[in-house]
């Protein structure tokens, strides 16, 4: 068996959608980012948000004509997006000794009958994960403007924008000094303090069971061995096996693992972020941009194998008056 992987592979189109980026917008994936994610929505790409006020119930009078009541209120956010692209080189041999070890480790795998349809599936998840994880961090770290050195910069991401709304004191709630803030109030406190102050708004969409902390390690590790004092066999238990999911009162804690990245760059790595889950929006189009594709292939000049990328992607906070953050300014 040759240790070099030849065949070239192009994703356009249809099968760009289906088999690359779907699968990598959906399920785990997309839950592990924990936020709202739009795929292949016309661009520009303009949400729609609707807000009614008022009681839609009158007495019925049969004489009477419409009394529709207060007209709902529309709003538009138009999220920014940017052109970006996802490179990755690997010299022949590191590139097959990886794929090969992706495959082998699938039980369903018949190491004497190796198709290329299982060289495929294994080049194409090799790539997926690492446009995944640079998703991810570009997301919270992005800074197109390279000022925040965070390494990140293909376009603005909510860490940024949250700093910047923080400094306008465009958020409901929010403060820039979250070392005193908990020198003030112990974790649980801060948790219950973020919670009490936020806008009226955003507690009516508490029982829908969206609403979440997004919170840096280092508050996910206090709140954590804040637990980890409890007693019970509760505790017994989490010591033991640890734990899946942290929440606060029902809602979600989302540790943001940001490092290596965040303390290199100007952004503190100390924060706290209150909001409903879908008021954080990332959208990701592959369909308005005739060049964008995925295509993997052998450069024998260099002897490498490469693969590319080329799409559209963006984030924004959709309403700033369902936000309350608590961070150390940028």
């Amino acid at each position: 068996m040759s240790n070099i992987i030849v065949n070239p592979k192009n994703y356009t189109g249809h099968e760009l959608e289906t088999i690359f980026f779907r699968p990598l917008l959906t399920g785990p994936s997309a839950e592990s980012l924990g936020i709202r994610i739009l795929y292949n929505m016309p661009m520009p790409t303009v949400v729609q948000v609707w807000d009614r006020k008022g009681n839609v119930l009158t007495p019925y009078d049969e004489s009477s004509s419409w009394s529709g009541g207060v007209k709902t209120t529309h709003y538009q956010k138009t999220i920014p997006m940017a052109r970006v692209k996802a490179e990755n080189a690997f010299s022949a041999s590191d590139y097959f000794s990886t794929v090969f070890e992706m495959i082998t480790n699938r039980p369903d795998i018949n190491m004497e009958d190796l198709t290329g349809t299982d060289l495929e599936v294994a080049e194409t998840e090799l790539f997926r994960r690492s446009i995944a994880e640079s998703i991810r961090m570009n997301l919270w770290l992005g800074d197109k403007g390279g000022t925040l050195n965070t390494g990140y910069n293909s376009f603005d991401g909510l860490l940024k924008i949250v700093n910047e709304r923080v400094k306008n004191n465009s958020l409901f709630y929010n403060r820039t000094d979250l070392d005193d803030f908990l020198s003030e109030y112990h974790v649980t406190e801060a948790f219950s303090q973020i919670i009490a102050e936020s806008n009226p708004r955003l507690k009516g969409l508490f029982p829908e069971g969206q609403c979440a902390f997004f919170v840096s390690p280092n508050i996910y590790s206090i709140y954590e061995n804040y637990l980890d004092t409890a007693f019970g066999a509760a505790a017994y238990s989490d010591n033991q096996y640890g734990r899946k999911n942290l929440m606060y009162h029902g809602f979600p804690v989302i540790e943001i693992n940001l490092e290596p990245a965040i303390s290199e760059s100007s952004l503190s790595s100390s924060f706290i972020i209150f909001t409903d889950r879908r008021n954080l929006v990332m959208a990701v189009n592959t369909a308005d941009n005739p060049a964008s594709e995925v295509r993997m292939w052998y450069n024998p000049d260099e002897m490498e194998n490469r693969q590319r990328a080329v799409f559209a992607i963006g984030c924004e906070i959709l309403d700033d008056e369902l936000v309350s953050a608590v961070i150390n300014q940028a």
